[in-house]
């Protein structure tokens, strides 16, 4: 109710900073000269009570202000002046009023990357093409180094120092988008940077098409309105569709990992332990399992933070991360069980540089170890992910599945294994005899998934299924290297590991004789190499960069790198690539392989090519495959199968075409986008005819089990519209 007139005015006094109203009221609100003030409760209300009330002030007609922060006590005049039986009491920084009809909404216009003038304050938006975490700068602050683009393709620098480490961009990964409010375009080092100014503001935003536009902030409030989600959208399209030179993603699982690589890491983190001073001993996973016997340091229980030990299974899928130096501090703010990632890991073969091992661990020169380097260069760093990130909740979705119980058998099904049960096929069974089998099969009815896992091995069994999922979810690791003789299958070496064999092969010195049968000069790398007839000839080069080789290849169709030792040519390391044809590279097996340089006959030979030349140089040729591990699902089961020997008729492309030729590559993501959509649910995704071919094979373990491969079914495209492939 009003307060009577008659009743003698309460004192009221107010403060009023942005339209925020901050108010003593003591003991309660009376009438006011400018209007009355008008208390709606809740009826029912047990006192003492801190809540959020809508009180309507009429100080003039439609205002509306909202309270909050009161303490709800009972009146102890409420026989003397027959008010309401509770008083509100405002106490701390927190009672406020807040006046909605009087705020105003900022609108902020926001400045293209090529429109910006030395001198200028600007608010504007960016995809992330390079970024450094915060670091300590010389004085009290941090820092952040970041590079931002929009449509303009204009790269801009950006340096922002803040002392708390919550007021910098919460930057995860290249392609994030940024959005800062207040920052200053001046001229350094013949470019226009920017910097942050006084009122500064900055939120991100993840990057990928189809994730929730999720603004991350530490600031309590700021603007965020339909045209911001929009220019969020319009760049993420805008780079994502290539129209901006991103750098490509450096993220890769422990499955991926190879000696010597730089790569960023998304983990876990399980436990961890001081070595000393410089160093700090980070024990993760991801889910995946390294290819290569990872170093297993040793510390004293009484010095870990977390568990000590795990199962022997669990065992096998973690990680030792050895950080260093300026990251130290940052790993001893670190808890276990947060999900992290890693930026700039170096996977080192050997323990020689890894602090505090007794020797009999410095005799692993064999085993893999993962370091984080101090410095900040090239982004190094460590950064925390929050639970709502789309990584973590992958990355969570792959761990939930690791229960104790069921890692073992895990540790059966990741890529390294897959490769070594998927080619042990029955040797009982010929190719006619499945062509024959396959046809008389697609006449009967399709059965389901739960009768197929009840089915003996060696049968063909035609069913009709959805596709579930699919690994490897990065498609281009699909693309294995495969030895028929001895059954080998590895990853293809990437191309830092490439250019590092070719630098160390360079700085090999000394004198070095020609073949007697072969014909000596030196070769320069013009812009035009091409003459009449030299595309025929088989070049042994020396002394070039991988860079070199590859634009020579362009000229040259066949080139074999090679190096000096002992005053002889000699071919690479079996990593790399031993011949060059046009963008083709081909690998030889290190087990099977006894290589040297030989001359080339050209007896009964009508044109040169892999073939011919494995064969001269004593090389066991490795096939180019592709490799995937799909879940199909009906209504009755789902089931793991391999798709790996008729994988070449199932996208209708050829595993050496999707090595060097990018239509290839994207046959390969548009066909699995239509069967699997990457948003889809399970409505969106189509009903596929397929043949499973079951057999039994034999684990690393000497256990026998039931495999399952897709065999004989093809992609294609009906007539009519919408063009969606579909397996038949």
């Amino acid at each position: 109710e009003a307060a009577p007139k008659k009743k003698k005015k309460k004192s009221l006094s107010s403060t009023c900073t942005e339209n925020v109203f901050k108010i003593s009221l003591s003991p309660y609100v009376a009438a006011k000269e400018e209007g009355c003030a008008f208390i709606s409760l809740l009826s029912g209300l047990i006192p003492p009570i801190s809540l959020i009330l809508v009180v309507y002030l009429v100080f003039s007609l439609q205002d509306v202000v909202v309270a909050s922060g009161f303490t709800v006590e009972k009146s102890g005049s409420v026989h003397e002046d027959r008010l309401h039986p509770c008083k509100l009491l405002l106490s701390g920084d927190d009672a406020c009023f807040y006046d909605s009809t009087k705020a105003k909404v900022p609108k902020y216009t926001y400045v293209g990357l090529d429109e910006l003038e030395p001198g200028s304050v600007v608010n504007v938006y960016g995809v992330v093409v390079f970024f450094k975490q915060p670091f300590k700068s010389r004085g009290t602050d941090f820092c952040s180094i970041l590079k931002i683009t929009d449509k303009s393709n204009q790269k801009i620098g950006c340096t922002i120092f803040r002392q708390n480490l919550e007021d910098h961009p919460k930057i995860f990964q290249i392609g994030d988008i940024v959005r800062m409010h207040r920052v200053k375009a001046q001229f350094f080092n013949n470019a226009i940077t920017l910097v942050n100014t006084f009122g500064f503001s900055v939120v991100t935003f993840d990057g990928v098409v189809g994730n929730a536009v999720e603004p991350r902030t530490s600031s309590r409030s700021f603007h965020f309105d339909q045209d911001d989600h929009r220019i969020v959208e319009e760049l993420r399209s805008w780079a994502a569709d290539g129209q901006t030179i991103l750098p490509p993603t450096s993220t890769i699982p422990l499955s991926a990992v190879q000696p010597r690589a730089y790569f960023d890491l998304t983990c876990q983190l399980l436990s961890k332990a001081p070595i000393d001073t410089t160093c700090t001993l980070l024990k993760v996973w991801d889910g995946t399992r390294c290819p290569q016997t990872m170093l297993d340091v040793i510390v004293e229980p009484n010095v870990t933070e977390g568990p000590t030990s795990f199962s022997k299974e669990k065992e096998k899928l973690i990680a030792n991360v050895l950080v260093y130096d300026n990251h130290v501090h940052v790993a001893g703010q670190l808890k276990p069980g947060d999900f992290l990632r890693i930026f700039n890991l170096r996977a080192i073969l050997g323990s020689s540089q890894v602090p505090g091992l007794t020797s009999s661990q410095s005799e692993a020169t064999d085993h893999l170890a993962l370091h984080l380097h101090g410095g900040t260069a090239y982004g190094r760093g460590i950064r925390v992910l929050p639970e709502n990130s789309p990584d973590v909740q992958k990355l969570k979705r792959t761990l939930d599945a690791l229960s104790e119980n069921n890692v073992d058998e895990f540790c059966e099904l990741n890529d390294s294994e897959l490769l070594r049960i998927s080619i042990t096929l029955p040797n009982s069974m010929e190719l006619s005899e499945l062509d024959f089998l396959v046809r008389c099969l697609h006449d009967v009815q399709p059965v389901n998934l739960a009768k197929v896992k009840q089915s003996d091995p060696g049968r063909i069994h035609h069913v009709r299924v959805q596709l579930r999922s699919y690994e490897p979810s990065r498609l281009y690791q699909s693309l294995k290297l495969y030895c028929s003789k001895c059954t080998l299958m590895e990853e293809i070496p990437d191309d830092e590991l490439i250019a590092a064999l070719f630098s160390d092969a360079s700085k090999d010195s000394g004198p070095c004789s020609p073949p007697p049968w072969s014909l000596s000069g030196q070769v320069s790398v013009p812009g035009e190499l091409l003459s009449e007839g030299k595309f025929k000839d088989l070049l042994f080069l020396m002394g070039s960069t991988l860079e070199e080789m590859c634009r020579l290849a362009t000229g040259y169709q066949n080139i074999v790198p090679v190096r000096p030792a002992g005053g002889q040519l000699t071919l690479l390391d079996l990593s790399a690539p031993f011949l060059f044809r046009g963008r083709r590279r081909y690998y030889g097996c290190k087990r099977c392989s006894e290589a040297s340089v030989k001359e080339l006959s050209a007896k009964g030979v009508e044109a040169i090519d892999q073939k011919v030349v494995a064969e001269a140089l004593g090389i066991q040729l490795l096939q180019f495959v592709l490799l995937m591990k799909l879940e199909l699902q009906d209504e009755s089961d789902t089931l793991d199968v391999l798709l790996w020997r008729d994988a070449e008729k199932f996208f209708g492309v050829t595993a050496d075409d999707v090595a060097a030729d990018q239509e290839a590559q994207s046959v390969i993501h548009r066909t699995m986008d239509t069967l699997c959509p990457p948003e889809g649910s399970a409505a969106d995704r189509p009903w596929l005819d397929l043949c499973l071919q079951s057999y039994r094979a034999e684990d690393n373990k000497g256990r026998n089990r039931t495999c399952y491969q897709i065999v004989h079914t093809s992609v294609t495209k009906p007539a009519s519209t919408p063009p969606d492939p579909g397996p038949t």
